[in-house]
């Protein structure tokens, strides 16, 4: 099957769940919390450790098809769960320019909240301000740094008095070293405590990659802007090995680490249990375990989201 092909079949299944598609490899999607804020005033862990909006946070990705990793704990819909074959490690693409992702992304935002203008427990003041969205997270789907103006596009949303948070998996560390402009906050995935593991976990799609994400932790050092590692918990793979967890957290020297359970929700559902899901308490206890062993500091924590934050910086800076 043509790729183009394979690209008309999964834009057909991320319409289906609700995607708004930004020209040829963006897209933007509703976060559970926007809602929650607009609705009940609810905000997610986000916004209670870093101060960013949710209602005016803009959920979206520059690379809806790409990316090097295949992690069994992903909500995303991936193309082997659509029986579908290509090679999504490669950008291969026309990219789109940044000032017209953002663009595009913010019409598709607006779209999306245009039924909460007379749903009755919003106040008016709230979804005018949803409508221009102060923060966009770059980390929807996929890969965002195999877009090759990522360092651009975060000029861009900076360019608009827009703060970001640039999620990446790490195994593209000459993305990492090339950024034109730093995002607000620069996180890694950390999903295995070891190469077994992650091998495992991840499912890597090109050579190296774990050689490459220790290349990545190596250079968080090197940013200007906070940091972060995100350690994802799945029961039957990635728990128990705290004190390897440990010695990548002591190399990374990031700003935070964020301890984080799985979620039974999505097409992770066709490769994982309910059971998979460790609870806010063993999460919590495993965090323990780690800002022993580091020397974090355990700051915060969202027991609805499953989520303690470590801090080797004290208290975490608020970027609004």
């Amino acid at each position: 099957m043509e790729n183009w092909e394979v690209l008309n079949q999964l834009n057909l299944r991320f319409k289906r769940e609700k995607y708004q598609i930004a020209g040829r490899h963006s897209a933007v999607k509703k976060c559970s919390w926007l809602h929650q804020s607009l609705v009940y005033g609810r905000v997610c862990y986000k916004q209670k450790f870093y101060g960013i909006h949710s209602h005016r946070c803009l959920q979206m990705t520059p690379s809806l098809y790409f990316c090097t990793l295949r992690c069994l704990f992903c909500w995303r819909v991936q193309p082997e769960d659509l029986g579908l074959s290509f090679d999504e490690t490669r950008f291969n693409i026309q990219p789109d320019p940044p000032e017209f992702i953002v663009d595009e992304c913010i019409k598709a935002q607006r779209r999306i909240l245009t039924g909460y203008k007379s749903h009755p427990k919003v106040e008016r003041w709230k979804w005018e301000e949803a409508l221009n969205p102060d923060h966009a997270a770059i980390s929807l789907t996929g890969e965002p740094t195999l877009y090759p103006l990522i360092g651009e596009l975060i000029g861009e949303f900076r360019r608009r008095d827009m703060t970001t948070f640039l999620v990446t998996n790490g195994t593209n560390p000459e993305a990492l070293k090339n950024l034109s402009y730093e995002p607000s906050q620069l996180y890694i995935s950390l999903h295995a405590p070891n190469k077994e593991v992650y091998v495992k976990t991840c499912r890597p799609r090109i050579p190296g990659a774990w050689e490459k994400l220790n290349e990545s932790l190596g250079l968080l050092k090197s940013f200007n802007c906070p940091t972060v590692l995100r350690i994802t918990l799945v029961k039957s793979l990635n728990m128990g090995y705290v004190e390897d967890y440990a010695k990548l957290v002591s190399k990374a020297e990031s700003s935070y680490v964020e301890v984080k359970s799985y979620m039974y929700v999505g097409f992770s559902r066709k490769r994982l249990t309910y059971d998979d899901m460790p609870s806010h308490e063993e999460v919590k206890i495993f965090a323990e375990k780690l800002s022993k062993l580091t020397g974090y500091e355990v700051v915060d924590e969202a027991k609805d989201s499953r989520v303690v934050l470590l801090s080797r910086i004290g208290k975490p800076l608020k970027l609004r």
